[in-house]
């Protein structure tokens, strides 16, 4: 997936944890979603969350040593 397309779907999912919140009853990804599904809402947000994290900072495969 692109960024754009992660940060969609981030957004997707914490105006649904919102909506949530609110007491509401939201559609997402085809499945009804109400105060019982937070804790799934929240972990898909997370999800999102971490791959947007490694995709603005990539790990390096060798850092430079520093010598004193």
């Amino acid at each position: 997936m692109t960024r754009t397309e992660l940060q969609e779907l981030y957004n997707a999912y914490l105006g649904a944890e919102l909506a949530v919140l609110k007491g509401k009853s939201i559609m997402l990804n085809g499945q009804s979603m109400t105060m019982e599904s937070l804790e799934e809402i929240r972990k898909g947000r997370r999800e999102i969350e971490d791959r947007l994290q490694r995709l603005n900072n990539p790990r390096r495969l060798f850092t430079r040593a520093r010598l004193s």
